[in-house]
């Protein structure tokens, strides 16, 4: 290519790099400042957005989920965006080390899961747990979101009703969570008369993973396309200064 055909592919791709990182940047804005809107009034949130609460991001707190995706969405978009506009290679080289590390880590879960289902769902039961005997029945929103999920995706607990033993609703109620009882009796408790009627939430989770399993690979692989794209352009850019 001619000099000038460079310099004019150079251009094109820096405001494409721009623009796309402009992009994720004001998504990161926008998802930090929902997850900051979660913890302030979790019941707003929940009364508007409560038909999506049989998804799978309601098992852990939504609030601290949204906040940490946006917080590391906006230092991506910060990093291509001004690592193009200013033709930085340091920045440019800082936002291609952090898609690379996002984009290992993906691929480590994604083996994880695959292979350590076993494993993932004891380092699940070994973070979560914990939370629900700790903050059910004390914590308004964490409360609310668990409720709904358990009401939606009809579960209880993240194993079963004895994540609640213990818990500060147990203790003030002297009983399990409304969703958990059928019939005002725990059907866990009583399989030979009930039936396993409530399981938990994991089981029911993963179950409705794999039903979609093609479209969560799709997303999946849409979502790692985009990262090796971005990663190849910032290094295009990167070599590109380098020869300038």
């Amino acid at each position: 290519l001619s000099p000038g055909a460079k310099m004019g592919c150079f251009t094109f791709i820096k405001v494409m790099m721009i623009l796309f990182n402009l992009a994720i940047f004001l998504g990161g804005g926008t998802l930090l400042g929902v997850g900051i809107w979660v913890t302030m009034d979790g019941q707003s949130f929940l009364d508007i957005f409560g038909a999506l609460s049989s998804s799978v991001l309601q098992v852990m707190n939504v609030s601290y989920f949204l906040i940490v995706i946006g917080a590391i969405l906006l230092v991506i978009g910060f990093l291509g965006c001004c690592g193009a506009q200013k033709e930085s290679k340091c920045l440019l080289m800082m936002f291609f080390s952090v898609v690379l590390i996002i984009f290992i880590a993906e691929i480590a879960a994604a083996v994880v899961a695959l292979v350590y289902t076993g494993l993932a769902e004891t380092l699940l039961t070994a973070v979560v747990t914990p939370l629900l005997k700790e903050k059910y029945g004390m914590d308004k929103s964490f409360t609310d979101i668990w409720n709904v999920t358990m009401t939606k995706v009809h579960c209880c607990g993240l194993n079963n009703y004895t994540d609640f033993s213990g818990s500060p609703w147990q203790q003030e109620h002297g009983t399990y969570p409304d969703p958990c009882l059928v019939g005002g009796s725990l059907p866990l408790a009583r399989p030979h008369l009930r039936g396993c009627l409530l399981q938990g939430c994991f089981d029911q989770i993963l179950e409705e993973i794999k039903t979609n399993a093609g479209v969560v690979g799709g997303v999946a692989a849409g979502i790692a396309a985009l990262e090796i794209a971005a990663m190849a352009v910032s290094m295009y850019l990167y070599c590109q200064l380098d020869q300038k």
